[in-house]
């Protein structure tokens, strides 16, 4: 079942397959296979066609005057889109703004003032260096225990009562092992404490339930599954029921009650909008909202099932021809454990890594020994990942 005819048979039978023709397309010859997307999406041309709109008719001829009729509102229009399409969270608690990091930092802090006397925070020695980072600074900033786990199912083990927040990644940018949001949620709870999930790796692409989960925090990037472009800002979750109590330690005039008020003390703004700091950076909202808006018509059941199936094909192609040649497997097996990539592992990946890329197949590379295999459902055939599987056969022989 690896054989060209059945990648054809499966390619015809994809429901997302037109969605391709929605983005620009890739011009360099050399390319076999784009399969990187879990690291940077293709751009759109509706993004393309937008910023010509916002350049040229909202800020060239509209001038000063878009940020009140059009703007403004941007960061929270989007959110609540986000969250409808592709997060399971309810109006009034997802807003676009900053950097991962910088979103990151502000949930941390808020979820750690939220639970004051409790002095532990909570993460995984494998999650994303910038998580890890973060823990670790904010710990030292407000003087907090970090306890280390080996993965997220040892949640259970080191909560208790001195645990303030956990912090972990829902799906693992190195192996797309999916993290059990709902019960570490509960079992985070039953201990008292509050958790912060990372959802760049999943946003987009598989669904997430932050609402009926019962999730605290959640942040996200948009500029891998959605399609947002390179820097494209992130998105932050907090849930309604913190709303009251939430206060985020970068206050900035955009967070403020009345933004132009220009007021001598801070007072913030009710809400999810109080989570904002600086001015909204207009220009790379464009592609998030023309990245939500695809998903929604293209569906995010749809989205999960066709990644399923990419993970499946890619498997069963590395069972048959990397495997014996000294591959191996690292991401789950069960479609309901594997994120929206497949990790292969190699004693020599980092040189192949390189090798790969130079002869087209664009993957990436992640230390030790792993090459992800990013499978983006809205640009990515069956086909197209068959070619680059013989390619990488062909270049580890």
């Amino acid at each position: 079942m690896t054989t060209l005819e059945e990648a054809a048979r499966l390619d015809a039978a994809d429901e997302l397959a037109a969605f391709r023709d929605r983005f620009v397309p890739i011009t360099d010859p050399g390319v076999v296979a784009y399969l990187d997307g879990n690291s940077l999406g293709r751009p759109l041309l509706a993004t393309a066609e937008r910023l010509r709109d916002v350049v040229a008719e909202q800020w060239g001829a509209r001038l000063i005057r878009s940020w009140e009729e059009r703007w403004l509102e941007l960061p929270e229009r989007i959110g609540d889109e986000l969250g409808r399409v592709a997060l399971g969270a309810a109006p009034g608690q997802t807003i676009v703004a900053d950097s991962t990091s910088v979103c990151l930092y502000k949930v941390l802090r808020a979820a750690v003032a939220l639970r004051p006397g409790r002095d532990e925070l909570v993460t995984d020695t494998a999650n994303f260096p910038t998580d890890r980072f973060l823990v670790d600074s904010v710990a030292a900033e407000l003087g907090l225990t970090v306890r280390w786990i080996e993965s997220a199912e040892d949640v259970a083990t080191v909560t208790g009562p001195r645990t303030a927040a956990v912090v972990l990644s829902h799906v693992d940018y190195r192996s797309a092992a999916i993290a059990d949001l709902a019960g570490i949620t509960r079992v985070v709870h039953q201990r008292g404490g509050l958790t912060v999930w990372d959802l760049c790796h999943s946003v987009g692409s598989i669904p997430v339930a932050l609402d009926a989960d019962g999730a605290d925090f959640a942040v996200g990037c948009t500029y891998k599954f959605l399609n947002a472009g390179p820097g494209a800002p992130a998105f932050l979750y907090v849930n309604a029921r913190h709303h009251e109590a939430f206060g985020q330690p970068i206050t900035g005039w955009m967070g403020a009650a009345d933004t132009f008020g220009m007021a001598e003390r801070y007072v913030p703004a009710p809400g999810i909008r109080r989570a904002l700091s600086g001015t909204p950076p207009v220009l790379g909202m464009v592609g998030v909202q023309e990245g939500v808006a695809l998903l929604a018509e293209a569906g995010i059941e749809r989205v999960r099932a066709k990644a399923v199936a990419l993970g499946r094909w890619v498997l069963a192609l590395a069972d048959a021809w990397l495997v014996p040649l000294g591959f191996t497997v690292a991401s789950p097996r069960e479609d309901a454990r594997r994120g929206g990539h497949v990790t292969l592992r190699h004693p020599d990946a980092e040189r192949l890594s390189r090798v790969l890329i130079e002869n087209g197949v664009l993957i990436d590379f992640r230390r030790p020994d792993g090459i992800r295999i990013g499978l983006s459902p809205l640009t990515t055939g069956f086909t197209e990942v068959r070619a680059a599987m013989e390619r990488i056969r062909e270049l580890a022989r």
